[in-house]
């Protein structure tokens, strides 16, 4: 199967939610919420507590995405798991996922949830071998400048933004693609969401291009 094959996107509706295609008129008749994923193997995914706050601030006053600005936390082992159609995942070391989380978290995927990990710099590892256990047979693609996660509703030309360096080289974005739908989105030397909070002090043009990264991240997934 060719790249583009893989990375051909159905537009389908998540069960999890109901939305409006438009970019231009998000609205929904509740919040949406944005759960911080909380794991096992000793990586810190609580790291800048305010992040999640932050973007959902910017959300509100930038679209018509009502969003919760209270950080929600989960592990793949909650009940209230499904009650969220969009999982975010950070940290710096490593990541280890039970049996059963796997099993919750392919269900989770597999019927309309999405997934949006960044890394932090260590992650990438453990990571990437956690995610075979989810789904053995499927590999990440790097994601091309012109795919729609970076146009959607800020226009990136150049595609993935750095954020912060890590690594030499330009930043990458992931996409791993169930039956033609993204369902996880990963990037690595980037470190979008460090851009969120001010604590890294970061400089105002950085911060801009990390909220609106992190606006057409959200903008994909409930609209793809």
């Amino acid at each position: 199967m060719s790249l583009r094959s893989k990375m051909r996107v159905k537009f389908v509706v998540p069960i999890y939610l109901l939305f409006v295609l438009s970019i231009t008129s998000f609205c929904y008749a509740q919040n949406f919420t944005i759960a911080r994923l909380k794991y096992e193997g000793g990586g810190d995914w609580y790291n800048d507590p305010d992040i999640i706050p932050n973007l959902a601030t910017q959300l509100n006053k930038r679209t018509n995405i009502k969003t919760d600005i209270t950080e929600k936390v989960v592990s793949l082992s909650d009940e209230e798991l499904f009650q969220y159609p969009f999982l975010f995942m950070t940290g710096h070391g490593n990541v280890n996922f039970s049996d059963a989380e796997v099993k919750n978290l392919r269900s989770f995927l597999s019927n309309g949830g999405f997934l949006y990990a960044d890394d932090d710099y260590g992650m990438d590892e453990s990571f990437r071998r956690e995610m075979k256990k989810v789904f053995p047979d499927i590999d990440f693609v790097e994601l091309p400048k012109d795919y729609p996660i970076y146009h959607i509703f800020y226009d990136f030309p150049n595609g993935l933004p750095k954020i912060h360096e890590h690594y030499e080289g330009v930043p990458k974005g992931f996409g791993l693609f169930l039956q033609g739908r993204m369902v996880i989105y990963y990037t690595w030397n980037s470190n979008v969401s460090d851009g969120w909070t001010p604590n890294h002090n970061d400089p105002e043009e950085k911060q801009e291009q990390a909220f609106k990264m992190g606006i057409n991240i959200v903008a994909y997934a409930l609209t793809h």
